[in-house]
């Protein structure tokens, strides 16, 4: 699971007001290979929540990305491939994503998240 799938996964139990951002337990992490394309970058720039971003990327053992950034960043070549490694060449293979509120695990296997609510969480 990239981090930019991460960043847009959000807790859904019944009665959780604060299920972003989740957090990670990493068991695997595996790095792989993305061609660089700093125009597509540059456009999600404005959708990722950085905060969340950050904190995800150090979960995971990456910890090259500022705690805050702003679009004047995006000129940076280092930036980019620094923000490019975090949000598409990290993959959590194994583990599990943590509901902030409820504590509630959804495990992670094979780079897939298991976000399926029981029948008492729907």
């Amino acid at each position: 699971m990239r981090l930019l799938t991460h960043n847009m996964l959000s807790s859904n139990i019944k009665g959780v007001t604060n299920g972003f951002p989740l957090q990670i337990e990493a068991v695997k992490v595996v790095e792989k290979q993305v061609d660089f394309n700093p125009d597509f970058l540059k456009n999600m720039f404005s959708k990722v929540d950085w905060a969340a971003l950050a904190a995800a990327s150090k979960a995971l053992g990456y910890a090259d990305l500022p705690e805050a950034a702003g679009a004047d960043m995006l000129d940076s070549d280092d930036f980019l491939r620094r923000f490019h490694h975090a949000l598409l060449q990290l993959h959590l293979e194994e583990g599990a994503l943590v509901c902030p509120e409820t504590g509630r695990r959804f495990p992670v296997s094979k780079g897939i998240p298991n976000m399926l609510l029981h029948e008492d969480e729907v």
